[in-house]
């Protein structure tokens, strides 16, 4: 990731999230809990994909953190930001192989923007004169990569342009869950996911979405290189990976749809019945809370004795984006 660079996404049209939400459909209602089926396999290693571009780092000297971080007091406070906006579904009747062929015809994304000295010379002005074409462009291409622009240096910078852009900030999707926390709350900045705990694991690529919440925009920035190694960040094009996709596993995938374990709670086997239920409903009023979503609280669903999971409600693989109905991979699995 190049400092000080950043990446507009358009939810649904790629896999990540934003700051501006959809509207919800009359027509959005939950769904209706489906069976769990597993085998028991021998785990498999979990290995993080290769690129298929990784661009070379620039060497651009940056700020420190005391800098980059330091908010202006002097502006309105946005930590009284909405709630996510409840997630558009658009996923029945989609004819799956003219999916992938309209979604094939599709521009290559993201679309990379380098600053000139003369775009970096105007600062503000440059998003807010050019406001209307990056936003159309976001549309076409649904991801828009800003290089060299020295404005988002900082948090101050980073607020002006998506406020030049008129990108609203709402609360992250999961953010009841404690799982992200906030790098500038009063300007509406998240830190990525920082936890110790989660060091040793690939996170596979995912929708920065669940169920029920989904933003339809978001601006990500990169402040400073990575200071342990890796540091990379990854934008998969939705409509691509639909196109790329057998076509046989996608239409099995979506004919009967995916359901997505978020937390797992080992014990032992050998307990009486009442005191697992005990267990599962205990947890049922711990975890639910916690996640704004339909849960489920399955005992051995993977096939491991003992395990207790909180599962998703079944939900389509693919979505049709809200504003040009393209079919395109809409899943938060990983």
């Amino acid at each position: 990731m190049k400092f000080a660079s950043l990446t507009l996404t358009a939810a649904v049209s790629t896999c990540f999230v934003s700051v501006q939400g959809f509207s919800p459909a009359a027509s959005f209602s939950a769904r209706a809990s489906s069976a769990l089926q597993s085998t028991v396999e021998a785990p498999q290693e979990r290995v993080a994909p290769g690129a298929g571009w990784e661009p070379e780092w620039e060497g651009r000297e940056g700020k420190s953190p005391d800098e980059f971080l330091n908010s202006d007091m002097s502006r309105p406070d946005l930590s009284g930001m909405w709630e996510c906006p409840l997630t558009r579904w658009d996923s029945e009747g989609i004819d799956v192989v003219k999916a992938q062929r309209e979604a094939k015809k599709m521009p290559h994304c993201p679309l990379e923007l380098k600053a000139s000295p003369a775009m970096n010379a105007q600062g503000i002005d440059y998003f807010s004169k050019n406001k209307k074409k990056i936003r159309a462009d976001l549309l076409k291409y649904g991801a828009i990569w800003l290089r060299g622009f020295d404005l988002m240096q900082d948090v101050n910078g980073f607020r002006d342009m998506h406020e030049a852009l008129g990108l609203d900030p709402c609360l992250d999707p999961l953010h009841s869950s404690g799982l992200r926390k906030f790098a500038s709350e009063r300007d509406a900045l998240y830190e990525e996911v920082n936890k110790p705990s989660l060091r040793g694991h690939y996170i596979g690529l995912h929708c920065e979405s669940t169920a029920k919440r989904t933003a339809a925009y978001a601006a990500f920035v990169c402040f400073q290189r990575a200071t342990e190694g890796g540091g990379r960040f990854i934008v998969a094009d939705g409509a691509a990976i639909l196109a790329e996709m057998d076509t046989k596993v996608l239409q099995k995938l979506y004919d009967r749809k995916i359901r997505i374990s978020v937390s797992n709670l080992d014990i032992p086997p050998a307990l009486p019945g009442f005191i697992k239920e005990g267990i599962k409903g205990a947890v049922d009023k711990a975890v639910a809370p916690k996640f704004d979503m339909d849960l489920e609280m399955i005992y051995e669903s993977d096939g491991k004795p003992g395990r207790l999971q909180a599962v998703e409600t079944a939900e389509s693989p693919i979505n049709r984006h809200p504003v040009t109905g393209l079919p395109v991979w809409f899943n938060n699995a990983h």
